[in-house]
């Protein structure tokens, strides 16, 4: 087994990093954001922000709108780092940003793009309590919004699986891969659900940049699709595992599931 290195002083992460730590990953599979993968990579792995990795995060046109509701919400700039971490982990402050403020913003960008029922059933979860993580915009919108449509039902399943952020502890470290036990999404025909845990292997670092901070085996750590984005600590899992179940309760609880349209 080998370590990816010590771990840094606490601190502060700059906003523009953090938010390129959780966006690279579908970056690089062409997803979303702007055709930058290379650059994003060496940026957040040398810690190199300014306005150059502010523009490629603006490029992002799923997450950006987000990121300033929630800024206007928290009263900070939309890469503060505490609106970054509100996005992709969660914590209690998104409690203030759902509600009408987070309806007008979906209106606004899904409306004309659905129609009246099904834009009526997206907004259902907001009712719901669902607020602006990105959690939710993988189980509430992208399904509405035609990006999950077709295919079989474990395809579908594991987008939204995958595209989520997810949490797990490191089993093992070996050059650029770690083993990662965390847990996968389930559905049974109904919700969707956590299941048991079970082993997984990301990727944490390529061509000698890499997305998380230092971690070892036994660590925290964050992932988006098969990446290792980030090593967090107790407060970090408890945000990002309490928003994620908080989101899921919501999406669920919606009279017509919207993840129901891609699984059932």
């Amino acid at each position: 087994m080998t370590r990816p290195g010590h771990r840094p002083p606490s601190g502060e992460t700059d906003g523009a990093v953090l938010f390129g730590r959780y966006a690279f990953p579908p970056n690089d599979l062409g997803y979303c954001g702007p055709d930058r993968a290379g650059e994003l990579l060496e940026r957040v792995g040398a810690g190199a922000s300014g306005r150059a990795l502010e523009e490629v995060a603006r490029g992002f046109e799923g997450a950006w709108p987000y990121l300033e509701l929630i800024s206007e919400c928290l009263g900070r700039a939309p890469l503060d780092p505490a609106v970054v971490e509100a996005y992709w982990l969660g914590g209690p402050e998104l409690a203030r940003c759902g509600g009408a403020a987070f309806a007008g913003s979906l209106e606004t960008r899904f409306r004309p793009r659905l129609t009246r029922l099904e834009y009526e059933r997206l907004a259902e979860a907001v009712a719901r309590g669902a607020t602006p993580h990105h959690s939710f915009h993988v189980f509430g919108v992208y399904p509405w919004v035609g990006l999950l449509r077709g295919g079989r039902v474990e395809e579908p399943l594991e987008v939204l699986d995958r595209c989520r952020i997810r949490w797990g502890r490191v089993a093992d470290v070996e050059g650029d891969v770690a083993l990662v036990e965390t847990r996968r999404l389930a559905w049974d025909g109904r919700a969707l659900s956590l299941g048991p845990p079970a082993a997984e292997t990301a990727r944490f670092r390529r061509d000698g940049h890499a997305l998380a901070r230092p971690f070892r085996r036994g660590d925290l750590v964050s992932l988006h699709w098969d990446w290792v984005c980030d090593r967090i600590g107790p407060t970090g899992l408890a945000r990002l595992r309490t928003t994620t179940l908080a989101e899921l309760r919501a999406v669920n609880a919606c009279t017509y599931s919207a993840p129901a349209t891609v699984l059932a």
